[in-house]
């Protein structure tokens, strides 16, 4: 491996145009596809398998007209005035009924609120009183004779009084008892995420229009909210301190330069391919973003990584510019490569629990890393032959040569010592400081952002602010029942009132709205409202108790009931990734101990490197609780209203946290490796090895943490949470375990740490990483050098 490596390098180096040339021709070709493609992102995330899901495919199935997506635009009248009448009312209703006239847009039947014998079904609410529901004929409100048909206009009088009587303006459009906040619910022909580009814009504008019209505030929520890849401009203070921390470790603004440029080039091609394939795939506001944190943290991290040791090479050794970077990608590069293979490894590891939105953002990040490693490999070292021995001044060799091994090592060597001496003190204080910082984990709970923890000052939590304090928590809350009717039976709309009050006699119920009778009356399905939240556990115990029934709530012996809708979804979401984790853990801590095992060759070094990890993956856990759960230092970080912890953050985080742990675990250990292959022994390889790697370990932690950290003040809460987990994980695990607790457990197992069996050991492949089989090479070749000199010596003087 090693050998082979210093071959690319050296080859790339001296034909730097081939490599450069080729990835500019596949980051014009990606970018093109990605500009010229309609690139969509979705905002639905479901998981196949679930019972919500179920419902919704049965729902297209069999009653596809209620299978679409939903939204819904709440209208607010200013502190102490009223919206149920006069121009305002006049305005909400014209605006539903212009909203209705979309093609994109179902529109409600109300011939249940004008005649006893409603014609598709539909039924109104019977637990408000004066439903029309009597067996008399139909009156004219002006006054006509019995019997006769009424006018139009008498007809709309009809209408208007039938949904006053139920707390409604418009059909699908409630008002709160105080008449200060309407609730506009639309119903959509598609997903939303599905539909063509302008229509929620459209639905949007018309009620804004309407609204300001007669002074009052159209807020519209989240489901309205258009998607977008949350990326702006946050991402580039990370870009501006990773790059002053290049400056400082690499000595030169070329040298810095250079995993910048390989790093970005890394991102493009990465992102560029999802937003090319986004027509095809699942591709959420989330996939870019990860996409675009990790390969920009591991771009960065592996060309500095090579760099330095080339710069190393030709400060320490002397060499030209063309052998160290060759020697740099034989030793540094082979670490790189089985970092990468491990990042690699933990992503595509998500695979495995076949959730197709989480499969998407861990190919694409897992393909932006392998890009990453690609690039650090072939690119790089063709770039450095393009600057040749300008890498380094002459200024800053001299400097070097004139510094003492005190200047060049002491702090890295003084604080390694101190680590090896107090081993037993410093593990002991690491482990229970990550402990104390576990705690909070026990409590906590997960869940998907929603618009009551969404900032103030954004419409979808004024929306939901108004929705609570006007009808209550529970219509935040919408839950959507599908009643299938027993074998061989079907329902009448005559039921459904009677189904709809057998609903309401469970006390975590406020009320109950059917929506309607399929085709061929299979399924009748409820509007149920709880009387709680979406985040209450009497709303998820009011689910279970829902598909549990048999018909018991229904009245109706041998039914069977399922439940979809935002809650209901995000409640499987959460609860089916947390059944997931442990498998997911299990699988990615078996295939990369094997990989470190292999890398390694040794027992106790992949075991320590596991722990150490769950060490910091439990802190970073109880830390994120404590600050968005608990609310600790949400002014600092950004957000108003503390809430429960992404569903779907542990299991990508904990992914992505092992294959960067692994990282420093493989740069700092391969370089205590390399110290102790190459005769150094015990406490003496591990403080050689520090000295070596440590400058790089805090470089490359400095900037993925800068790299996070500046996702940390995006205005996405999903964002916003993957930003500060990732950077406080890497910061816990590179400086607390991989830069502290690993040197003291090293100096404790001393030689023991690279024990292996025998047996096991030779039927491992020798892989090289530490650069042994590379050394031999080039001693070989010097040898030969210096006999074919001597003998062209001998010749010339015969």
């Amino acid at each position: 491996m090693s050998i082979f490596l210093y071959r690319l390098g050296r080859f790339s180096y001296h034909r730097p145009w081939v490599f450069i040339l080729t990835w500019l021709v596949i980051l014009s070709g990606v970018v093109g596809l990605a500009v010229t493609s309609d690139a969509k992102i979705s905002s639905a995330i479901t998981i196949n398998g679930t019972q919500s899901q179920a419902v919704i495919d049965q729902l297209r199935t069999e009653f596809p007209e209620t299978s679409g997506g939903q939204g819904t635009i709440v209208f607010t009248a200013p502190e102490g005035q009223r919206l149920d009448s006069g121009e305002r009312a006049e305005a909400i209703r014209s605006a539903m009924k212009e909203i209705s006239a979309n093609e994109f847009v179902v529109e409600r039947d109300t011939s249940a609120l004008t005649s006893k014998a409603p014609q598709d079904g539909r039924v109104t609410d019977p637990s408000r009183a004066g439903a029309t529901t009597g067996t008399g004929p139909a009156q004219s409100p002006a006054g006509g004779r019995p019997g006769q048909k009424p006018s139009p206009a008498d007809q709309e009088k009809m209408l208007q009084q039938a949904l006053l009587q139920q707390g409604m303006l418009a059909p699908g459009v409630l008002v709160s008892a105080d008449g200060s906040v309407a609730l506009m619910q639309i119903q959509f022909t598609q997903q939303v995420e599905d539909l063509p580009a302008g229509v929620v814009d459209d639905v949007v504008g018309i009620a804004t229009h309407r609204a300001d019209a007669t002074g009052l505030t159209a807020l519209p929520t989240e489901s309205l909210k258009p998607q977008k890849p949350p990326l702006g401009g946050h991402e580039a203070l990370g870009l501006l301190v990773a790059g002053l921390v290049l400056v400082l470790t690499l000595g030169s603004l070329s040298a810095a330069g250079l995993p910048l440029v390989t790093g970005i080039i890394g991102v493009a091609i990465g992102l560029g391919g999802a937003f090319a394939l986004s027509g095809s795939i699942e591709l959420t506001s989330a996939t870019p973003v990860l996409a675009l944190m990790i390969g920009l943290a591991v771009g960065l991290d592996y060309a500095l990584f090579i760099v330095n040791r080339q710069r190393h090479l030709i400060l320490r050794e002397g060499l030209a510019a063309e052998e160290a970077a060759g020697r740099a990608l034989g030793t540094a590069g082979s670490a790189v490569a089985f970092a990468g293979l491990i990042v690699i490894i933990a992503l595509s590891g998500l695979t495995l629990i076949r959730i197709s939105f989480l499969t998407t953002m861990a190919l694409v990040a897992a393909a932006t890393v392998l890009c990453a490693v690609l690039i650090a490999l072939t690119l790089l070292p063709a770039l450095l032959g393009l600057i040749g021995e300008r890498i380094l001044s002459a200024r800053t060799r001299r400097r070097e040569q004139q510094r003492s091994y005190e200047q060049r090592h002491g702090l890295a060597h003084h604080y390694a010592s101190a680590l090896v001496k107090g081993r037993w003190v410093v593990i002991v204080g690491v482990i229970a400081l990550l402990g104390v910082a576990a705690v909070p984990m026990s409590q906590m709970t997960l869940g998907m952002p929603s618009g009551a923890t969404a900032n103030h000052d954004t419409t979808e939590r004024q929306a939901a602010d108004a929705i609570t304090r006007s009808f209550g928590a529970g219509y935040n809350a919408p839950l959507i029942s599908v009643v299938r009717a027993p074998e061989g039976g079907h329902f009448a709309a005559a039921q459904l009132p009677r189904i709809a009050g057998a609903f309401k006699q469970d006390d975590s119920i406020e009320t109950v709205r059917p929506m309607g009778i399929s085709p061929d009356g299979s399924l009748a399905l409820f509007s149920v409202i709880p009387v709680a939240g979406a985040e209450a556990e009497s709303t998820k115990t009011l689910v279970h108790a829902l598909r549990e029934d048999t018909g018991t709530l229904t009245g109706v012996a041998g039914t069977s009931i399922g439940v979809t809708g935002l809650t209901a979804i995000n409640l499987d979401i959460s609860e089916k990734l947390a059944d997931v984790l442990p498998l997911y853990i299990t699988i990615i801590v078996v295939l990369s101990l094997l990989v470190l095992l292999v890398v390694f060759r040794s027992l106790f070094i992949p075991i320590k490197a596991t722990a150490g990890f769950l060490l910091t993956i439990s802190a970073t856990f109880g830390i994120m609780t404590a600050i968005f759960q608990w609310g600790w230092l949400k002014d600092l970080v950004g957000f108003d209203t503390p809430g429960p912890i992404l569903s779907f953050l542990p299991i990508m985080v904990t992914g992505i946290l092992y294959g960067l742990a692994m990282d420093y675990e493989m740069f700092l250990v391969s370089s205590m490796r390399e110290a102790h292959v190459h005769g150094y022994e015990g406490k003496k390889a591990v403080v050689h090895g520090f000295e070596q790697a440590s400058r790089v370990v805090v470089a490359a932690a400095i900037i993925m943490v800068s790299v996070f950290a500046g996702f940390i003040f995006s205005d996405d809460r999903m964002v916003k949470q993957f930003g500060l987990a990732l950077a406080v994980g890497i910061l816990i695990d590179a400086f607390l375990v991989r830069m502290t607790l690993v040197p003291a457990l090293m100096a404790v197992l001393g030689k023991a740490a690279w024990w292996i069996p025998g047996w096991l050991d030779k039927l491992l492949p020798n892989l090289d990483i530490e650069g042994d089989r590379l050394a031999g090479y080039l001693r070989e070749r010097e040898s030969r050098d210096t006999r074919g000199a001597v003998g062209s010596t001998a010749d010339s003087l015969s």
